[in-house]
């Protein structure tokens, strides 16, 4: 039921003003895939480049969504997410292995944004998929590249994902 008021609360403040959010709950939107599409369209269009040629790419911050003073030019802050089989060290700003105990710690916020396919860089990249919920697979909706210093086959075979919504 909180997550209702929550989703009520986000869509009421972004209708209000019809402006661009400094921060979206993308975990509380229904269709968090339109969004990120939105946001790859909103670029494409501003910089006149082909929709197929643009990917989304994100930056993981250190700040929460209480910290964001702004909105971003291009792309969307974004929050709500969680790493299941690891964790963000926001000191070093990589993945890292998870701390015992802590099954599902949260992302800080990120900014997703669109970028040229050529522009796009996975080097030091896991490239990690992200779901809605626990149940993984028909709950998919994008893959973000995260920083790793470690090789990312260690990542695959750990089944690290971002999910939108956990069960504890």
């Amino acid at each position: 039921f909180l997550d209702f008021l929550d989703r009520h609360k986000q869509l009421s403040e972004w209708t209000a003003d019809l402006n661009t959010p400094k921060v979206t709950w993308i975990s509380g939107l229904f269709n968090p895939q339109a969004f990120l599409t939105a946001v790859m369209q909103v670029t494409a269009r501003k910089n006149e480049w082909p929709l197929d040629r643009v990917v989304t790419t994100v930056d993981v911050t250190k700040r929460g969504p209480e910290e964001i003073e702004s909105a971003v030019r291009e792309g969307a802050y974004v929050h709500g997410l969680y790493v299941d089989g690891a964790r963000w060290d926001t000191s070093s700003g990589m993945l890292e292995d998870a701390h015992m105990k802590e099954l599902y710690p949260k992302l800080p916020v990120m900014l997703v944004k669109a970028v040229p396919v050529e522009k796009a860089d996975s080097r030091d990249q896991y490239l990690c998929p992200v779901y809605k919920t626990q149940f993984r697979g028909p709950t998919y909706v994008f893959t973000a590249g995260l920083k790793t210093k470690k090789d990312p086959n260690k990542w695959i075979m750990a089944g690290v994902a971002m999910l939108m919504s956990v069960v504890e």
